[in-house]
């Protein structure tokens, strides 16, 4: 006798009904994303500045020997007023030949020119313009490239963090308030960025023979926080 497949199909639905269903999915959490800024601005105590030699001679060997014969004093010079080996860096050194180029004839070959230059680190502000005026006196005839900054800008990057924080905190509230929301528990927050030490404003200050304006550096941070809505 062949079975009535009715007979068993008719469990299996029951018992498929009695399964429990699946919980449903929850919504999407209800959050607020803001980006938060911090600045801080402090008088720089360090200045980097590069210092160069150039000399031209009629020969290779001679244009290398009188850079060489020129740049020694400044370095000597550098010494004396205290810059330590590790502030001094050569950052270019160069020979090459100078042509001239007459109406409708071919380059002629006029000599040689050599040139180096040093960067260098310079830790007391208010000897900046004394240096450079030493060293130009000692053969420098190059000088480029002068920025200020902090030595050691670990304490004002922390200070510009926590004012990014504070920010977006600020900004979370004012958003909250206007959307008629309570802000709740601090889900996440992520460093967007921190700059290095920029320089923002100049004041012109005695800095020895060559007058500088030394200003102020701006260090920044930015998060992004997310918070939940209540």
């Amino acid at each position: 006798m062949i079975p009535n497949p009715r007979l068993f199909l008719a469990p299996v639905l029951a018992m498929g009904l009695a399964l429990p269903l699946p919980a449903l999915a929850d919504g999407p959490a209800r959050t607020i994303t803001v980006t938060g800024e911090g600045h801080v601005s402090l008088p720089p105590d360090m200045a980097t500045v590069t210092i160069g030699v150039r000399e031209d001679a009629d020969s290779a060997a001679e244009a290398l020997r009188r850079m060489s014969a020129g740049l020694a004093p400044v370095l000597d010079e550098l010494a004396a007023a205290g810059v330590a080996a590790a502030d001094i860096q050569t950052s270019g050194l160069s020979l090459g030949a100078r042509y001239t180029y007459p109406d409708n004839e071919q380059p002629q070959l006029v000599g040689y020119t050599a040139s180096s230059t040093v960067t260098v680190r310079l830790r007391d502000i208010a000897q900046v313009g004394a240096v450079l005026d030493a060293v130009v006196g000692e053969g420098a005839n190059g000088i480029s490239g002068i920025s200020f900054g902090l030595a050691d800008p670990a304490a004002a990057t922390d200070a510009a963090r926590r004012a990014a924080v504070a920010d977006a905190q600020a900004r979370a509230a004012l958003y909250a308030e206007a959307a008629g929301v309570v802000p709740g528990a601090v889900l996440s927050i992520s460093e967007s960025g921190a700059m290095a030490p920029m320089p923002v404003a100049y004041a012109m200050r005695d800095a020895g023979s060559v007058p500088l304006a030394a200003g102020e550096v701006e260090v920044t941070a930015s998060v992004t926080m997310v918070l939940a809505i209540e």
